[in-house]
């Protein structure tokens, strides 16, 4: 494994740990670090990324990384407001990466991720009316981001299920996988805000939240998901992107 991505499963162990325990001090120390290790890999690896898609993933990266350390504080509706907006423009990065690979919407892996956004805007109108429009706008992006990184067109080599492309050797099959975790990860925020309410539970939950949030950015992040590949007497090879 590459040693910037090796560093970031630790500093999301110990993130993960901190959440659980209610050891605060260790998130502050580790979370902040988890997107930069990424983007020193993104910055680092060999992988043929066009300049410009090296760019807007580090761009991405580094809005996650404020949406990180804001949401170290998971509680405070300023705070949460304010993570999510910094996720919106990191969900808009990976969209035009992916926009750029040739991802399009498909009606059939819209639809269902559609329902599953109103309902949650409904749900948070009726019970956290002061944070509902924010957080639905911000489900919009992430949203817009599943079912682009869902196109099975990405890794058309990859096995689909259900309009999700089956995690293999490929980088790109993984990203259909990457999306959804995010939305698991997404969601139960919500679930937490609205319905956790002893302290051990918030924190069993805020970790399952970080959990599937790293395990998220690990396979989205990951530079030679974006590098444009095409075959090469059988074999899949890296090479630029065409500049658009």
């Amino acid at each position: 494994m590459r040693l910037f991505r090796a560093g970031f499963l630790a500093a999301a162990a110990v993130t993960v740990y901190g959440a659980v325990t209610g050891r605060d001090t260790l998130q502050w120390v580790a979370k902040p670090l988890m997107m930069p290790l990424l983007a020193a890999d993104v910055a680092t690896d060999r992988a043929a990324l066009d300049p410009v898609d090296r760019t807007v993933l580090l761009g991405a990266l580094g809005a996650a990384t404020i949406g990180d350390v804001l949401l170290i504080e998971p509680d405070n509706d300023r705070r949460l407001i304010a993570g999510a907006s910094s996720f919106a423009v990191m969900q808009g990065g990976y969209s035009a990466l992916w926009w750029r690979r040739g991802a399009r919407p498909r009606p059939e892996i819209a639809l269902p991720r559609v329902l599953a956004w109103l309902g949650a805007a409904a749900l948070l109108r009726a019970k956290a009316p002061t944070v509902a429009v924010p957080l639905t706008a911000y489900g919009a992006t992430l949203g817009s981001a599943a079912v682009l990184a869902s196109d099975p067109g990405l890794a058309p080599e990859a096995r689909d299920i259900a309009g999700l492309n089956i995690p293999g050797a490929d980088p790109r099959s993984r990203l259909g996988l990457g999306a959804l975790l995010f939305t698991v990860s997404d969601g139960l925020i919500v679930l937490r805000r609205l319905f956790a309410r002893g302290e051990r539970s918030r924190r069993v939950v805020e970790g399952v939240i970080l959990s599937t949030y790293a395990a998220a950015q690990f396979l989205l992040a990951d530079p030679r998901a974006h590098a444009k590949i095409e075959p090469c007497s059988g074999r899949a090879k890296v090479i630029a992107p065409e500049r658009e």
